[in-house]
């Protein structure tokens, strides 16, 4: 009765934590989703707002760190056959369930090999209608060998794999809770995580508590998470988070909203000074690449200039894209002037030169081309969604300088997209955010068997030499040599102007100056297992 009593109290001064007046002083840690959170069940974590709960409360086989490196969680190691088809994951034997009274005396029981076979089936299963299903497309086989080895095997190599068991979907779960509560798993999460399920009011609050039984511990030793719980709230409108944020209720907001972007930051992208001393400023690359498509199936483009590939190459070199970062997105994002694979990735090239502002060789390019100064060069429409019109039509004004015409057509977000699907486009406004940390993520845009409506190569660009490399690299098993036909693929893609790349993208994040080791990577994770909360004023060591 004594625990009961105790763990009401706490549960009690968790909830009221994020409310009180003034800054948050207690050892949650709080933050806002504003678009509300439909479930916990990581088989359906398809968007941030449930992958970031649920990354606190499950683990899978690997995990990412903050370089987008893939590295051992419950799987301590692994090996893979040489012809990449056979996956081998050997588990940890420290690994527990979250207490639940339906395991033997209310303790969770240790994870197996077993329950991972079930889970990651579980995703694939037609019943569940998971969308991470696509994951295990090309899995032809999934066991357990034994309690502590697990064995995946492929119908073809696929190099990238292992990036795509460290998504949420490929958490473990215990089947005997999972049948239990059936499609009410959902609001019951019994996971393996460094935070566990404790309450969660629809619409209001979700609370989550310190596993006192977490397997990792940090680099010195000492047991993770160091938080004593994550409460979050789910405040719709974004000016009041903003203002919940200000008064210290929560620890951390992502993004920027456009009512408070001048507000926050200066014209170069730099935090307000007056907050300095309230709140700190963090940018990392976020795998997403802004980019304007082509469509360069002259089957379906007969008469288009975009055919030409020395007209592609002039509107790449016809605009300035430092100051358009500057002028239209306050430096948030990094000009994307070296190649199509976006920054954060391994496969990214910074030695690379792609496009630059370059009017001198827009002009020479037109005149190879056959129209001199524009002249007899037909429009080219370029359709867009309102959200990045003023990056079109900055293009546009510049382009016309040269005697490019743009036409700028304003779709909306559904048929939109249905026309980028089906290749209706001669040009359009494109963005591409990773699913998993591999450039193979962004190349398979431009493979000619992947042609859309069926597959993501909107572009119809078909390259017997590109596809011979994306081929070779899919057989590779050496990262190096991978990396290697990566960067002549990305090559291929900016000599043949198949894309105009407009930006890299950046995660934003702005935190409260008691948090230290607030930590993230690419692919814009929240990571709360090594977070720190100073509760006096001594924040020397964030």
């Amino acid at each position: 009765m004594h625990y009961r009593l105790l763990l009401f109290i706490f549960l009690f001064t968790t909830l009221l934590s994020c409310q009180k007046r003034g800054r948050n002083t207690q050892n949650v840690f709080c933050y806002n989703e504003s678009k509300g959170i439909a479930t916990l069940d990581p088989a359906f974590a398809r968007n941030q707002g449930i992958i970031w709960p649920t990354h606190q409360l499950f683990n899978g086989l690997v995990q990412m760190d903050n370089q987008l490196n893939i590295k051992p969680c419950i799987a301590r190691r692994w090996e893979i056959s040489e012809d990449g088809k056979t996956y081998t994951f050997h588990l940890r034997d420290d690994v527990f369930f979250h207490n639940h009274y339906l395991f033997h005396n209310g303790i969770g029981r240790k994870v197996n090999a077993f329950d991972f076979a079930y889970s990651l089936n579980r995703v694939k299963s037609p019943e569940i209608a998971s969308p991470g299903s696509w994951i295990f497309n090309n899995v032809t086989d999934l066991k357990a060998i034994n309690d502590s080895v697990l064995q995946i095997n492929l119908e073809t190599p696929f190099p990238a794999f292992l990036g795509l068991l460290t998504m949420q979907y490929c958490s473990v779960v215990p089947k005997e809770i999972v049948e239990y509560y059936g499609t009410d798993f959902r609001n019951h999460p019994i996971g393996t995580g460094p935070f566990y399920f404790k309450l969660w009011k629809e619409g209001e609050k979700l609370v989550l508590v310190k596993n006192p039984n977490y397997f990792e511990k940090d680099k010195d030793g000492n047991p993770l998470p160091y938080l004593d719980a994550i409460a979050i709230t789910f405040i719709s409108d974004k000016q009041s988070e903003f203002l919940e944020f200000l008064n210290g209720k929560l620890d951390f907001i992502s993004g920027l909203n456009p009512a408070n972007k001048d507000e926050l930051i200066t014209k170069n992208g730099k935090l307000n000074p007056k907050y300095k001393d309230r709140i700190y400023m963090v940018n990392q690359p976020y795998l997403n690449i802004e980019y304007l498509g082509f469509l360069v199936d002259s089957s379906l483009n007969k008469t288009s200039p975009v055919n030409n590939h020395k007209i592609r190459q002039a509107i790449n070199y016809g605009f300035d894209r430092v100051k358009m970062m500057k002028y239209l997105r306050n430096n948030i994002g990094k000009p994307a002037e070296q190649g199509f694979i976006p920054r954060g990735l391994p496969g990214f090239d910074e030695s690379f030169t792609g496009y630059t502002y370059n009017p001198d060789k827009t002009r020479r390019l037109l005149e190879e081309a056959g129209f001199p100064e524009g002249k007899g060069l037909l429009p080219i429409k370029l359709t867009t969604t309102a959200d990045y019109l003023d990056l079109c039509e900055y293009i546009q004004q510049q382009i016309s300088e040269f005697g490019i015409e743009i036409s700028i057509d304003v779709s909306t977000g559904g048929t939109f997209r249905e026309m980028v699907s089906n290749s209706k486009l001669e040009f359009f406004r494109g963005s591409w955010i990773a699913d998993y940390p591999d450039a193979e993520n962004y190349l398979a845009l431009f493979y000619s068997k992947n042609f859309s409506p069926a597959g993501p190569n909107y572009t119809h660009f078909a390259n017997a030499g590109y596809d011979d490399l994306y081929e070779k690299s899919m057989y590779e098993t050496c990262d190096s040599s991978r990396l290697n036909y990566y960067h002549e693929m990305d090559k291929i893609i900016i000599e043949q102007a198949i894309v105009v790349p407009l930006y890299y993208d950046e995660v934003v994040r702005f935190v409260q100056n008691n948090i230290s080791h607030f930590e993230g990577n690419a692919m814009n994770l929240l990571n709360l297992k090594y977070v720190k909360k100073h509760i006096a004023d001594d924040i020397d060591s964030r």
